[in-house]
């Protein structure tokens, strides 16, 4: 059973749903005791970097998530729920993000031509080996809508990147802990494969 978890943050809907296709049993939930007996836990999102913290505070969620990745069964983060996993974010000065992993959440800088937000489908580079992209080939196509960006402090732990203006590290594995960027819910045929290949460490 995969728990999705439920803090009031926007596209946790069309997460449930892309794993429905999949047929994996979901739950939407913030319930301890739920997210504890889950096999995999899903932490999506759309929205600010703060307000999104202070949820996972006010339903000590943030807690709940540090106690799941230190029992070695798999996480994933989506969009924001990648911020989220790291130090902090130039959206909300001084609030500090969950500290699982190491890195900074950048604002994707102004160029002439480049809209930011960044919207829309670009393709993906894969650095190092990682298991969400098992039957993926490099240069496939993933969506994209966010204003910030991952630099991830240790280099070895990026499995996607991509270019938008910027090298954006589109996503991350560390042990059990798998994160990306963009949306794999998303992401038509590519996306559903790696949320299957999710579903399946």
């Amino acid at each position: 059973m995969i728990a999705i978890l439920d803090y009031d943050a926007g596209n946790i809907k069309s997460v449930e749903k892309a794993f429905k296709i999949l047929g994996e049993e979901t739950i939407l939930t913030r319930d301890f005791s739920v997210i504890e007996k889950a096999d995999r836990v899903v932490l999506p999102g759309v929205g600010s970097f703060a307000d999104a913290m202070g949820h996972l505070k006010k339903y000590e969620l943030d807690k709940a998530i540090k106690e799941y990745v230190q029992t070695g069964k798999p996480f994933l983060g989506i969009c924001l729920g990648l911020q989220l996993l790291f130090d902090e974010s130039a959206e909300s000065q001084g609030v500090e993000g969950l500290h699982i992993l190491e890195g900074k959440v950048k604002r994707i800088p102004d160029a002439p031509g480049l809209k930011v937000p960044h919207i829309g489908w670009n393709s993906l580079d894969f650095p190092n080996k990682g298991r969400l992209f098992e039957g993926i080939n490099e240069g496939a196509f993933v969506y994209f809508v966010h204003s910030y960006y991952l630099e991830a402090k240790d280099p070895a732990i990026v499995t996607a990147s991509t270019e938008y203006g910027c090298h954006i590290h589109a996503s991350v594995e560390k042990d059990n802990v798998f994160a990306c960027q963009f949306h794999p819910e998303k992401s038509s045929a590519v996306g559903l494969k790696i949320l299957e290949n999710f579903a399946g460490v």
